[in-house]
């Protein structure tokens, strides 16, 4: 048993005993440490590429260069806001609430919540595809282990054929989350030295797939121009579209999913409570972290679109008397289902290195580390966040608890639970799309949470300070993201705007339970020193009116766009 019971880090941080502070989250990495434990966002790549592909077609590869664009330029304003709290963790999320929640205590925790169920899903969807690689390298399509399935519930009410079903890709994929939560329950620094590793190991692969076109110049422009979107003739073949309504939609839907993966990064500054040296560890962190990901988020896609191209029609859909389809076509390429689905992913970027079955396996393996990278990112990103927020009373009480190790074990148990329902759904491309508007809401109040901070808090200490057009250039991004969410939300399922808004709004319960039943309408002590309630010098809610105006013109463009959509 362990003779050390979970401490409470509500109690510890305002307490004046050494041993229980020291059992809260431990300062023992530097931003280098960050780094490896982020450095699992670029094999993000992974889960969206396929399905992008197939569905905005040849431009999908100026789709990533576009969005990384956008994530680097918003990364200095999380990192001006991360460095003005460097006793939180749990993220931007974390720090920009404490500037929304002088103006309402609703907003506030409606951010931490968004980037918590953002996160999250990505131990369901990454343990899922890494099941999917391993079964495809070691059976057949058509082996009984790939094709039995037990349906416990119908689900097509939020969108077709989507179920609750048990299959080996959940058995396999359940094993591999409990054994990513063994590793994270040992703490910070045991997590960043094994993501150090698995980094090394699996970024390899990634940076090789992305140079062999360079290296070799076999780069066809034929599969990337004429830049136009993914349509097809009467016949069902594939043809270059034309720049109008819906080919805009599908570039917007393009942008808005791969918004999940590239604008990632930022969960380096995620563990500014455990930095050794946060005021000089936060910028280094998403700095490096972010030239990382614009290496891997530029070259990979080039390199996927110049090795399988468009694809062409494979076999013409059936459809019954009434015009109903039966049997959707088949095509190849990038249009394959099993790219759009993510399974068929490795396969396709194995055979980039050539070297036959043998390196083809080994090259499997290595992409199975990366996803396997991109999970231990995940878990001690989302577990961080939801503790900070119990520990800021927006969340449950028993989240802000933490083992001997320093871990939010509470947290990290919330987190798996959660994924295993998640992997029990059969299309993990909407999640990952239905999760990605709680991002965009997230990325929309803390990039307007750096202004705020501005206006309110001036003449705080700034380890880093954002150039006033950077900062301004993010806020703009907000709204740019949320128009993309409005247009192009529901390419990926006509419930995917309405499910994520569902699950935004579920924080509204859970935080009136917390602060109203279990804190009596008081926020705990240490949060009350963050948000300077009271008349401290050089505070003040100098942003006025200007926070609910930026809120209403949120929700107009949201509005606007997707009924223009």
């Amino acid at each position: 048993m362990n003779s050390n019971p979970p401490v409470d880090a509500i109690s510890a941080d305002l307490s004046g005993d050494v041993v229980a502070q020291n059992s809260t989250l431990h300062r023992k990495i530097s931003w280098q440490g960050a780094f490896w434990v982020a450095s699992g966002v670029p094999a993000l790549v992974l889960f969206s590429i396929g399905a992008i592909a197939a569905t905005v077609g040849k431009p999908s590869w100026i789709v990533w260069m576009i969005s990384i664009a956008f994530g680097f330029i918003q990364a200095f304003t999380y990192a001006e806001i991360a460095g003005l709290f460097p006793h939180k963790s749990g993220g931007a999320s974390v720090y920009g609430a404490v500037a929304w929640v002088r103006y309402s205590k609703f907003i506030a925790p409606i951010s931490v919540w968004c980037n918590w169920f953002a996160w999250s899903p990505v131990l369901a969807i990454g343990s899922g595809l890494a099941a999917g690689y391993i079964l495809s390298a070691l059976f057949a399509p058509d082996a009984v282990i790939n094709t039995w399935q037990i349906t416990l519930m119908d689900l097509s009410f939020i969108k077709s054929d989507l179920v609750l079903r048990i299959n080996a890709t959940f058995i396999l994929g359940a094993a591999v989350l409990m054994s990513v939560f063994a590793v994270q329950h040992g703490g910070i620094l045991r997590s960043a030295r094994v993501t150090m590793i698995l980094g090394i190991t699996a970024l390899i692969p990634l940076m090789l797939i992305g140079l062999i076109p360079i290296l070799t110049g076999d780069v066809p422009q034929v599969n990337f121009f004429p830049m136009a979107p993914l349509s097809y003739d009467a016949a069902g073949n594939v043809v270059d579209g034309v720049w109008g309504i819906e080919g805009w939609k599908l570039m917007a839907g393009g942008l808005f999913i791969a918004a999940w993966s590239t604008y990632a990064f930022e969960t380096s500054v995620c563990y500014t409570r455990e930095f050794k040296n946060p005021k000089t560890d936060t910028f280094k962190a998403i700095f490096y972290s972010g030239l990382l990901s614009i290496a891997v988020f530029t070259l990979v896609p080039i390199a996927f679109q110049a090795h399988l191209g468009l694809g062409q029609l494979v076999t013409p859909a059936v459809v019954d008397a009434a015009g109903t389809t039966v049997t959707p076509a088949v095509y190849s390429g990038m249009l394959a289902p099993d790219i759009y689905s993510g399974m068929g992913v490795a396969s396709a970027l194995s055979d980039m290195a050539g070297g036959g079955k043998i390196i083809g396996n080994v090259m499997v393996i290595m992409l199975v580390l990366a996803l396997l990278l991109s999970i231990m990112t995940s878990m001690a990103g989302s577990s961080r966040t939801l503790y900070q927020a119990s520990v800021d009373g927006w969340l449950p009480k028993y989240l802000s608890k933490v083992n001997e190790h320093g871990a939010p074990t509470p947290a990290m148990w919330t987190d798996l639970c959660f994924n295993l329902l998640l992997l029990l759904l059969s299309d993990y491309v909407f999640v990952l799309a239905a999760s990605n508007i709680g991002y965009i809401i997230f990325n929309f109040l803390n990039l307007n949470s750096g202004w705020i901070h501005r206006m309110d808090r001036p003449s705080w200490l700034r380890p880093y300070k954002a150039p006033t057009i950077l900062l301004a250039a993010g806020g703009a991004l907000s709204f740019v993201n949320l128009a993309l969410m409005g247009f192009g939300a529901d390419v990926w399922g006509e419930g995917t705007l309405v499910t994520g808004l569902f699950f935004a709004a579920l924080i509204i319960p859970v935080f009136i339970y917390r602060h109203y039943v279990q804190d009596k309408g008081q926020f705990p002590k240490a949060m009350l020193e963050d948000m300077h309630v009271g008349d401290e010098a050089g505070v003040a809610s100098r942003a006025g009116i200007l926070p609910y105006v930026a809120l209403v013109a949120g929700v107009v463009v949201v509005y606007v766009f997707h009924h223009l959509g």
